[in-house]
């Protein structure tokens, strides 16, 4: 067969087909445009989940007839000059609009500010129509209808109207994240209108915007560099956490990413103390030379790739984990909420609560009568309720009694115990209510993580030391760690070109799937040039024994036992969680209950 030239539309819609992938694909790349322009208000409109309409209207530079005919032709851009080593706008390629006209109705309408009049161009299907005069507001208005018409084959891959629109609204969100001094306008037939009014320089304001007011009250500030590179942005506390990784964003020199080693490093920062399922919630925005990552691996511009990549890595999980030591072990606002909701004010026995209808008897907004609740009949319900397992008050004793803990303290003075597992402490503005067994496991792991951190872990001699058969680069990678992994308990010795020797293992894994062991580390190893996953395993192990070696639900304890296990509580890190990623601890605070009774 023949090799012959492609045509010029045909070659376009090919590299269409990479640079835009959806609706949502082409919003991203209009957005990047409008704020490489300088816009400062961004409207974005939409029909048909992005498919029969998506329209960017921005108040950026604009351009004139010039400009605006280069910008539809394939490698024509105003952001890059002859090297790729340091870019520092959000577009570079001149590919965005003409991948878009090959494959749609593209019309741009635009206007410098300092022009008296505008001009338009189009593009359908590839052709480019002629420039012709148009009225125009400074800026630019970019339309694309009807994407895909000319790649039918493309269309039947796309996903509901509602899930495109849904992707578009998440790409928005992102942007308003990266640039708070825009704002940001959704709207469209497929949806609610969606407004994110700028915020200027205040970062944690835009972020509530997008991620929820409650955000403000559980995220914990992110400040740390080390040698080039900054970590800036807000993670949120680990009781505050969601089903999926969706609320977790990143950005890279003011770029939204979505890379693989940052998503790696925050689940890694959070290890022991997040629930299995369960995410957290992050803002990460990490700021360095251009020439040090490398943002043209993916036309998308989605993925990038460090120069020193366990360098960020490293920064990410240091700085989370810091903070996380420093106010992390404070319990999630969320947590009072939950609670606050599961109370109703006023008693009524479940029988009348279950029937149907309404009654004037039962009626929540019936005139309050004294008896209702407080008489003989609805007081039963609680005989078989028990007294406190334990008090905090001072026995009459004919020894004198121990100094009270002052209730300033962070998490209070112990009152009571409940049901043997429940410690009430009060505090100077409400109370605090501790699960006794899950606050004591966190202690006693995070006594056995620093006694791991602190010196060579003992090891076990293998009578026979086990050979394990791997690639020679896997070889090569594994020995390069082999330090590390020797203060880990784990000695291992090259056995040929490709094989590994075990000789010792940490002795506190007790039996070793050694063949295993090894081959998941030089994967972890090739994957993130690390050798953590030993660590993790280990650190498993001492969640386990931390466990069981733990004050026990049922268990009585006196009262300067509580007060005991709440100053130790306030000065550990990770305390407001156990390993398990549970809460150990629910604050109520005055007003919330004063709230409950009516009081405000």
């Amino acid at each position: 067969m023949a090799i012959r030239q492609l045509s010029e539309t045909l070659i376009n819609q090919i590299a269409a087909g990479e640079v835009i992938e959806r609706p949502a694909s082409a919003a991203k790349e209009l957005i990047e445009n409008a704020l490489d322009a300088g816009a400062t208000r961004i409207e974005i409109a939409t029909a048909g989940g992005g498919k029969a309409l998506l329209r960017v209207s921005d108040n950026g530079s604009g351009m004139d007839a010039t400009d605006l005919e280069l910008a539809v032709r394939r490698h024509c851009t105003s952001k890059i000059s002859e090297t790729l080593e340091d870019i520092r706008t959000l577009g570079f390629r001149g590919e965005a609009l003409p991948s878009i006209g090959s494959v749609a109705r593209l019309s741009i309408a635009s206007r410098r500010r300092d022009s008296t009049g505008g001009h338009e161009i189009a593009v359908t299907g590839g052709k480019i129509a002629h420039m012709r005069p148009a009225a125009a507001n400074p800026g630019t208005i970019v339309e694309v209808r009807d994407l895909f018409f000319a790649t039918p084959a493309r269309l039947k891959f796309l996903k509901t109207e509602k899930a495109e629109a849904g992707a578009i609204t998440e790409i928005v969100k992102r942007m308003a994240i990266a640039f708070p001094a825009v704002r940001f306008v959704l709207s469209g037939s497929d949806r609610t209108t969606l407004e994110f009014p700028a915020t200027g320089d205040d970062h944690l304001a835009r972020m509530a915007q997008v991620l929820g007011k409650e955000f403000r009250d559980n995220a914990i500030a992110l400040d740390a560099v080390r040698e080039e590179i900054s970590l800036t942005g807000f993670a949120g506390v680990p009781t505050f956490n969601r089903g999926n990784s969706t609320h977790q964003y990143a950005f890279v020199n003011g770029r939204p990413v979505q890379d693989k080693l940052i998503l790696s490093a925050i689940r890694g920062a959070y290890a022991e103390t997040i629930p299995s399922g369960r995410y957290p919630v992050a803002v990460l925005s990490i700021t360095l030379d251009p020439a040090l990552v490398d943002v043209n691996v993916h036309p998308a511009k989605s993925d990038v790739r460090f120069r020193d990549p366990g360098l960020v890595r490293g920064l990410i999980v240091g700085a989370i984990r810091e903070a996380l030591a420093r106010d992390g072990s404070r319990a999630a606002t969320t947590g009072a909420s939950d609670m606050l909701r599961s109370f109703r004010p006023g008693f009524q026995p479940n029988s009348q609560r279950s029937q149907g209808g309404w009654s004037a008897e039962t009626s929540p907004s019936r005139p309050f009568q004294p008896t209702t609740g407080f008489g003989e009949r609805p007081q039963a319900s609680f005989d078989g309720l028990s007294m406190p397992t334990a008090r905090a008050e001072p026995q009459l004793s004919p020894q004198p009694a121990a100094p009270e803990p002052n209730a300033r303290y962070p998490l209070g003075a112990a009152r009571a115990q409940i049901h043997a597992n429940y410690i009430v402490a009060q505090t100077e503005d409400g109370l605090v209510i501790v699960d006794q067994h899950a606050a004591h496991e966190r202690l006693v792991f995070e006594a056995m993580r620093k006694a791991l951190h602190s010196k060579r872990l003992a090891s076990q001699v293998l009578l026979i030391p086990e050979i394990v058969d791997i690639p020679e680069e896997d070889c090569d990678r594994l020995m390069q760690h082999a330090a590390e992994l020797s203060e880990l308990g784990l000695a291992i010795e090259r056995f040929g070109p490709g094989a590994i020797a075990v000789r010792e293992t940490p002795a506190m894994l007790g039996e070793v799937d050694a063949h295993g062991l090894i081959r998941q580390l030089a994967d972890e190893i090739a994957e993130w040039d690390t050798a953590s996953g030993l660590s993790a395993k280990l650190e498993y192990v001492a969640a386990t024994m931390a466990c069981h070696g733990s004050v026990r639900s049922g268990r009585r304890l006196r009262p300067e036992e509580m007060n005991a296990l709440l100053r130790e509580m306030e000065v550990t890190p990770g305390s407001g969680q156990c390993n398990h990623g549970r809460p150990t601890y629910i604050e109520l605070k005055l007003s919330d209950i004063e709230r409950l009774f009516g009081r405000s």
